[in-house]
């Protein structure tokens, strides 16, 4: 009976003592691809429930998938919402109130028309376009009643400028409810972390891209991230350029329905979670600095770093709320 008890005992240790492994899983999803680390004593191996939680987000708000949620409310369909719809239209709302209408889901109807392709130049359409598309922007003019979409005009709702961060949230949800403590989740350069790199045993370390017009890649900067969220937006890939040579935004200006003509070339954003700092990077672009710098000032608890253009087409940078240097 000692034996057995002994032998038991030493199967504790043993496995109390396990070194937690790195699980390494990436792929493609949301037109790009994901990168996921996570430490586990274990092995376990979440691909599966990786892509099935990126197909349940995509059929509630993919505007690509015909039948999804997303694209029969913009149908005109009364249909009953998922838990993640809700979840991501609360937010979304609560991100236009603040920003004063820079963050607008239904702005997407405005953008499509611009097309933003290769070609690098902009489309000409006739202002009448616009100011008839115009007449349906406007997230306030949408609501939640009985789990379902109410609105007052023929709205074409697009979540694309956040659902990727609130993908990296799902993500990151699930590793903790499987108690994964240290983790480093990525889709397309939005990025939410927890714990820290055991392999190197240290906050995670994440680069922020060097603007770079001819589409190579370098970081501006490395930095650690611990607890925290970071999305960032650039029109450094993503511009037109009109026929004075003017550059302009693939950010359509929610009051005017035009490409935000702008000297900021990148804005990341550090956050709780990853939509928060999705939907603002996105919203400060359009902005301008001087406003972000003046919403940075109430809202202490968004970190912002933002890459810009001087008037002698020279880049300077921009720390704000402590953002990590």
């Amino acid at each position: 009976m000692k034996k057995i008890v002994y032998l038991f005992l030493i199967s504790i240790v043993f496995s109390c003592n396990q070194e937690p492994e790195n699980t390494k899983i990436s792929g493609p999803v949301f037109g790009t691809v994901y990168n996921i680390q996570y430490y586990t004593t274990d092995d376990s191996n979440y691909k599966t429930q990786f892509d099935s939680l990126f197909a349940v987000v995509n059929e509630s708000m993919s505007t690509y998938i015909p039948d999804s949620k997303i694209s029969r409310i913009n149908k005109g369909e009364n249909i009953e919402l998922d838990a993640h719809f809700t979840r991501v239209f609360n937010k979304a709302k609560e991100i236009y109130r603040a920003t004063e209408g820079a963050f607008d889901p239904t702005i997407g109807a405005v953008v499509n028309a611009w097309d933003f392709g290769p070609e690098g130049k902009i489309t000409n359409i006739d202002s009448t376009t616009i100011d008839s598309l115009m007449k349906s922007v406007g997230y306030n003019r949408m609501g939640l009643r009985d789990n379902k979409i109410v609105k007052s005009s023929k709205s074409f709702l697009d979540f694309n400028a956040i659902a990727k961060g609130y993908g990296v949230d799902v993500i990151g949800e699930f590793l903790e409810s499987k108690n994964v403590t240290d983790y480093l989740v990525e889709i397309g350069g939005e990025i939410r972390v927890r714990g820290i790199n055991l392999d190197k045993k240290s906050s995670w370390k994440v680069g922020i891209d060097d603007p770079n017009f001819e589409g190579e890649q370098s970081y501006s900067k490395i930095i650690p991230l611990q607890e925290e969220a970071m999305a960032t937006s650039g029109t450094y890939r993503k511009f037109k350029i009109d026929d004075n040579g003017n550059r302009y935004a693939h950010i359509i200006d929610t009051k005017t329905g035009y490409p935000s003509k702008t000297n900021i070339l990148s804005v990341s954003v550090l956050a709780e979670d990853c939509m928060t700092a999705d939907a603002y990077a996105t919203a400060f672009q359009a902005m301008g600095i001087d406003k972000v710098k003046a919403f940075a000032e109430r809202h202490a608890e968004l970190k912002v770093f933002i890459i810009f253009e001087n008037e002698a087409k020279e880049f300077e940078t921009l720390s704000l709320n402590n953002f990590p240097e």
